[in-house]
């Protein structure tokens, strides 16, 4: 492992590095990462075009099935531009709270686009037009996950306004599916505002192992084709209570 940088900034430790093993997998790998475990994207340096995780090719394909025709995307949550930098003739607005991470993924990871705004990502929503938006795609961590403003039904609410009646909205999050309590409970609160939501997590062997978990909800039905999902499985999530504002 070769560190290229390593700091504290105001809100992350936050590391990028080289390594020739990334999950298993031999190759020459780039990464961002917070903390000491959490990495926030990759890049493939032998093959830079090449999308390593298998949760933005699922939100890739879920936003292509279900809209092909998007031009509208707003993003909570840079990392390394993964999604973003994807898409050349869509227009994409970036929300980061860390402007060190806008920075690195300039510096190490190649991002080109000028599509990024350093901030709260809620508030900065909060002041965009009413259904300006094709897709929400909410892709935002610290160190204890998710920040819970991000999973209130008044948030919700506030990206349901934004999008357009044909939208919808996309989260990933971490977590033990349908043995997690506060999954439970943001999926339930995602329903108060969403008619149609769905689920999908990547397999593991145990009902304890921490892993990524896609959320989806629009207010008209949701497809998918299962080929296409980087290994990511529809769920079934339990009942949880209702995250608000002020609990």
């Amino acid at each position: 492992m070769d560190f290229l940088f390593k700091e504290f900034s105001d809100n992350h430790e936050i590391s990028v590095y080289d390594t020739a093993e990334l999950f298993g997998e031999k190759g020459n790998f780039r990464v961002l990462q917070f903390s000491k475990r959490a990495i926030q994207g990759a890049l493939d340096l032998s093959n830079p075009q090449r999308i390593v995780f298998e949760y933005p090719r699922a939100i890739i394909h879920l936003m292509e099935f279900n809209n092909s025709s998007f031009q509208d995307v707003f993003v909570i949550g840079h990392g390394i531009g993964t999604i973003s930098g994807h898409y050349t003739e869509q227009r994409f607005k970036v929300a980061e709270l860390d402007n060190t991470v806008v920075e690195l993924s300039k510096q190490y990871f190649g991002y080109r686009k000028d599509d990024v705004i350093v901030g709260d990502g809620r508030q900065i929503l909060e002041n965009e037009a009413p259904q300006a938006y094709d897709y929400i795609i909410l892709d935002a961590f610290t160190e204890k996950g998710t920040p819970i403003h991000l999973t209130s039904r008044e948030f919700f609410r506030i990206t349901r306004k934004k999008l357009n009646p044909q939208g919808a909205i996309i989260l990933n999050l971490i977590g033990r599916g349908g043995n997690d309590k506060l999954l439970n409970a943001i999926h339930t609160t995602l329903r108060e505002e969403y008619s149609y939501t769905k689920s999908f997590s990547l397999p593991s062997e145990g009902v304890t192992d921490i892993k990524n978990i896609i959320y989806i909800g629009s207010n008209r039905p949701i497809g998918m084709q299962d080929r296409h999902m980087a290994g990511f499985v529809e769920i079934k999530l339990g009942e949880g209570h209702i995250i608000r504002d002020n609990n």
